[in-house]
């Protein structure tokens, strides 16, 4: 059975954004991150429990699981298990107020 990766409109935003932060210092680091990225994405897709359960207060942000960009390990994908995958609601650099990004 294959494994899908959904991207939410706003994880989509967030994966460009940080490549091209990355990218005004270093283009070949901003690239592997993009790979890293979507390697990563495709290993939650495959083990999709393997992240580790959030407890943010906000009911919205109830189900998420946080795993780290492999090779970037200052950013942190935040996805849901699906029946056929993952869900990736956002990626974000770990020294942000996550709390404040997940709020209703």
């Amino acid at each position: 059975m294959p494994h899908h990766v959904h991207k939410r409109p706003l994880a989509r935003q967030d994966v460009l954004e940080i490549a091209s932060y990355i990218a005004a210092d270093n283009l070949d680091a901003a690239e592997r991150f993009l790979d890293a990225a979507e390697q990563t994405f495709a290993l939650l897709a495959s083990m999709p429990l393997m992240g580790r359960a959030c407890e943010f207060r906000s009911p919205q942000a109830q189900g998420l699981r946080m795993w780290r960009v492999h090779g970037f390990e200052r950013y942190l994908i935040f996805y849901r298990p699906s029946e056929d995958g993952v869900d990736v609601v956002r990626v974000l650099h770990a020294a942000r107020d996550l709390e404040s990004l997940f709020e209703a």
